[in-house]
């Protein structure tokens, strides 16, 4: 008797997961992808869902990446290199697939780990709660110290769920996702306004609103993607200016959750501490690279006061600025949204989640 009802537990937890993969879609952003795609569609085809579930969103490559998703069936749509926008075209993307409760947003680069990967990062929404969640970000064999750190200190091997409490203990970090391996519950995206059109980290924008309005955030440490990547300096200054530039326009979520000037001193003692281990040599490359992070960061802090052939020289997202006058510091939604009341806000959506 005891095993009949364990067996039909266990049945009955498949079929939740298996109708929990059949509402999912796989939306992955691609430029020149070639070189990822054999890695990629082997992870993707494995993962139990069915192909026309996968939505590539291809920004004009001309390596052959359009034949590549047709071959393997995956829904495609072209779009101008020149119209990719880290936010807007996420949205695009999800509008496109209407039918999915269920969106997971994958980079091209990100390799899922496994036949279960995707199932396992969506398994956070057998929390009613949970509004979105990302998985386990780790390194690639061939990262050396430096990159390999980032990882670990960003992606622990522990799971965890946050909610809007959790400012109190993590501050601004309460509010770290990656979409470069996340999914989102629909219902939760539509309710916060979707991802705004911001240069950089609409994730952390989208997930910030969630926090407020009462979902709760989890990250899936069984969920994992290899992905990481070495990073020249001219990349990382840019990089970080992009960050401080959607920080200085989403000024309301330092408002709202703190600011982010302890976390970088707690990764660079974290990063001394991994590299005096393991690679001492990169000491000072390592140093190299956090002060130009900074660098960067303070002036995007300050692009405001730059003109915007300037601002389209220091940054990695150069069609943004064809859109955003040099001087607007008022663009996206998330600040109407917040600033009109946010405790109100927070509190009558909390109302709908207790």
């Amino acid at each position: 008797m005891l095993d009949s009802r364990k067996k039909t537990f266990f049945n009955y937890s498949d079929a939740v997961e298996e109708k929990r993969l059949r509402n999912t879609a796989i939306v992955v952003p691609t430029y020149n992808a070639g070189r990822n795609w054999p890695a990629l569609r082997a992870a993707l085809d494995q993962q139990g869902l069915e192909s026309g579930q996968i939505l590539i969103v291809d920004s004009d490559s001309r390596d052959g990446s359009d034949r590549f998703a047709k071959d393997a069936g995956y829904q495609f749509v072209r779009i101008p290199k020149s119209s990719f926008r880290h936010g807007a075209t996420r949205q695009m993307a999800a509008q496109r697939v209407p039918w999915a409760e269920f969106l997971v947003f994958l980079t091209q680069d990100a390799i899922p780990c496994g036949r279960h990967a995707i199932g396992n990062l969506v398994g956070a929404f057998a929390d009613p709660e949970v509004g979105a969640t990302y998985g386990r970000q780790i390194p690639r064999p061939e990262a050396n110290a430096i990159e390999a750190h980032a990882r670990l200190f960003n992606y622990p091997a522990v799971s965890s769920v946050k909610n809007l409490e959790s400012r109190e203990a993590f501050g601004f970090r309460a509010t770290f996702f990656s979409n470069s391996f996340a999914a989102y519950r629909r219902e939760a995206l539509d309710e916060v306004g979707g991802f705004p059109n911001v240069i950089v980290s609409e994730e952390v924008s989208a997930v910030a609103r969630m926090l407020l309005a009462g979902w709760r955030i989890a990250y899936q440490a069984d969920a994992e993607v290899i992905h990481s990547h070495p990073m020249a300096l001219l990349n990382e200054f840019s990089r970080y200016f992009d960050i401080a530039v959607h920080h200085s326009r989403e000024k309301w979520i330092m408002d709202e959750f703190g600011h982010v000037g302890g976390e970088g001193a707690l990764f660079i003692l974290s990063e001394l501490r991994y590299l005096t281990n393991n690679a001492i040599h990169l000491i000072p490359l390592a140093m190299l690279k956090n002060a130009t992070k900074w660098l960067g960061y303070q002036t995007g802090l300050r692009e405001a006061y730059l003109p915007l052939w300037a601002k389209r020289r220091l940054s990695a997202q150069k069609s943004f600025w064809r859109d955003h006058a040099p001087l607007s510091l008022v663009e996206s939604r998330s600040i109407k949204l917040v600033d009109e009341h946010p405790p109100a806000l927070a509190q009558s959506v909390k109302s709908a989640h207790p």
